[in-house]
């Protein structure tokens, strides 16, 4: 059995000795250790495996030296940035506010950056936590306001309620319930770890979670605007293309008086995107909703519940199965991915479908040596499919759907238009690359899938829709063909 402590570490020499002699007591292994005093002076992560008994008794035992509870004073220097208007007296009302906690400034830094804002930061001394997150809360009705790790000078700051306050901020920009704490204390931790091992600093690390969070939060309500553009593929055959600022597109396919979702968005956006649907689709409340997914990643399964029927390969329904039953899908099994797709499904409210929802209508090898294969069919209303399974290179799982007659293709995130993405897609998409050091399961592969999709395709017109950016119109010539 494992389990993480997110433990409360004295400041004095000895401190992590004295709980490591606490899981050596117990037979508990420690698997992963996490401690940056430059990020937070006392939070200390430990993930330890043992026995559920063990696991029980160390609690107890940590619990008793203090180490699984808060300081009733937290000490030190928080850094904060206020983002001011730069005009004559915009930060008086700020400094009236301090004076009214009675803070003490340590630290000022600003200077004008030719934009409309300033970045005010402002070290504050503060002996009680409770008393900064309240000066948080007033100040946040006169301005943007971020607690920062430390600056670039690489100055250190005694921050000690950094994590919570950071975590504090993700769960009010997305309005999260308290059950997700932990799980972005403990995920944002591992991020930071592991990127710092690859030399990026925790700054940049935890700008980009909060920055993640900020992109997905000013989407939402009356700021929701998806590109939507229509295609028309026969005269009794069309496509409907939305794309949504975050996330995946959703490609409404209808034939012969069928209609089929294919992919779909984070189940951040459920009411926004079901808005959509009733504007687009008349009778949506009364239809049996059918959708297929090119692969079971968070982005592209957000909305699965609200459907009645999950069309999927066989190794996508395996993943969608594992995620229901509360273990690691395929993406979490790559360790440098886990933290930020657990953090991603807690942002965005993830929740798998119901298994029984969840048709496999493909099985591809278990072993696959190319690096595109051919695993069946699917027939839609006036739609010939061929059906081929990628090699894991994005993802396990991963399908291609091309219909040869005509000139129609679905490519998941194999084959995406980056040249064809809005601004606020094209924002959110560097995000996740930094974070996961690589969207790819792997890179390589990914880029030999994505010639085999273009040498698959036979000389012609065709009309590539891929889960991010909008349609690609592509002319296949002999010669890519001969020399891919």
């Amino acid at each position: 059995m494992k389990k993480t402590y997110i433990t409360t570490m004295p400041n004095h020499i000895g401190a992590f000795l004295k709980a490591s002699e606490c899981f050596a007591s117990l037979g508990v292994n420690i698997t992963r250790v996490s401690y940056n005093k430059a990020v937070d002076s006392h939070t200390l992560f430990i993930d330890a495996e043992g026995s559920e008994a063990q696991l029980l008794k160390a609690d107890e035992q940590l619990a008793q030296i203090g180490y699984l509870k808060t300081p009733e004073h937290d000490k030190g220097i928080v850094l904060l940035e206020f983002h001011l208007k730069d005009v004559p007296g915009s930060v008086t009302e700020v400094l009236r506010l301090i004076s009214e906690f009675r803070l003490n400034i340590s630290y000022i830094s600003s200077q004008e950056n030719g934009t409309p804002c300033q970045a005010f930061k402002m070290g504050l001394f503060v002996e009680d936590e409770a008393v900064l997150k309240a000066f948080l809360s007033r100040v946040e009705t006169l301005c943007p306001v971020r607690v920062i790790d430390y600056n670039h000078a690489e100055k250190v700051y005694d921050n000690s309620i950094f994590y919570r306050s950071f975590v504090s901020g993700l769960m009010q920009t997305l309005e999260l319930p308290e059950e997700c704490r932990d799980t972005l204390l403990v995920h944002s931790n591992l991020v930071m770890q592991l990127l710092d091992e690859k030399g990026l600093s925790p700054y940049k690390t935890f700008e980009s979670i909060s920055r993640f969070a900020e992109l997905l939060s000013v989407c939402r309500g009356g700021a929701f605007s998806p590109r939507i553009t229509r295609h028309s593929i026969t005269e009794n055959t069309r496509i409907i293309l939305i794309e949504p600022p975050c996330g995946s597109n959703t490609a409404i396919l209808q034939s012969a008086g069928e209609t089929l979702f294919i992919d779909c968005g984070y189940a951040l956006y459920r009411e926004e995107m079901e808005a959509v649907f009733r504007r687009l689709l008349p009778d949506w409340d009364g239809m049996r909703k059918r959708i297929l997914i090119t692969h079971a990643d968070v982005d592209h399964c957000g909305l699965l519940p609200l459907f009645d029927e999950v069309l999927a390969s066989e190794k996508s329904k395996e993943c969608l199965a594992l995620e229901y039953e509360g273990k690691n899908g395929f993406r979490e099994q790559n360790p440098m991915h886990r933290p930020y797709i657990s953090i991603c499904k807690t942002l965005t409210r993830y929740r798998p479908p119901e298994p029984d929802k969840v048709r496999g209508l493909w099985r591809g090898p278990d072993e696959q040596e190319a690096p595109l294969t051919q695993i069946g069919f699917f027939r839609f209303g006036e739609m010939d499919f061929e059906v081929y399974q990628g090699s894991g290179g994005h993802l396990k799982g991963e399908i291609v759907l091309i219909d040869f007659a005509h000139r129609v293709a679905f490519t998941g995130d194999i084959y995406v238009n980056v040249h064809g993405m809005t601004r606020e897609q094209a924002a959110y998409n560097q995000y996740a690359p930094v974070l996961m050091t690589s969207v790819d399961t792997d890179p390589k592969l990914c880029a030999e899938e994505r010639r085999a999709v273009i040498q698959r395709l036979g000389v012609g017109q065709w009309q590539i829709f891929g889960a991010h950016g909008m349609k690609k119109d592509y002319q296949v010539r002999e010669e890519q063909i001969q020399n891919p």
